[in-house]
């Protein structure tokens, strides 16, 4: 695995399949990296929405944790990366 892009997740329902659809553009092959979508204690339909997508491409993980804050949550994707090198991107951002 190339490359893990980790994503914060909380309370972004509205703004989530803006940014896992952009990430899943980038032209990279199924094995070359992975989405991982640390859902952090959202009170909306984001867990939700996380799941529907891990449902659908392989390449996308969920990690489930109880609200810690934005850093913790970074720090938990880095936890269960597999890539050799590491991104990050928020939730409401786009690629």
């Amino acid at each position: 695995m190339k490359l893990s892009i980790i994503v914060p997740v909380y309370n972004v329902e509205r703004l989530l399949p803006r940014c896992l659809d952009s990430l899943l553009r980038q032209g990279f092959e199924v094995g070359e990296y992975e989405i991982v979508c640390v859902n952090d204690g959202s009170t909306d339909g984001s867990y939700e929405k996380c799941l529907a997508w891990q449902e659908k491409d392989s390449r996308v993980r969920v990690i489930d944790q109880e609200n810690r804050g934005l850093p913790e949550a970074r720090n938990t994707g880095l936890d269960v990366a597999a890539g050799d090198y590491i991104a990050f991107i928020d939730s409401d951002d786009w690629v």
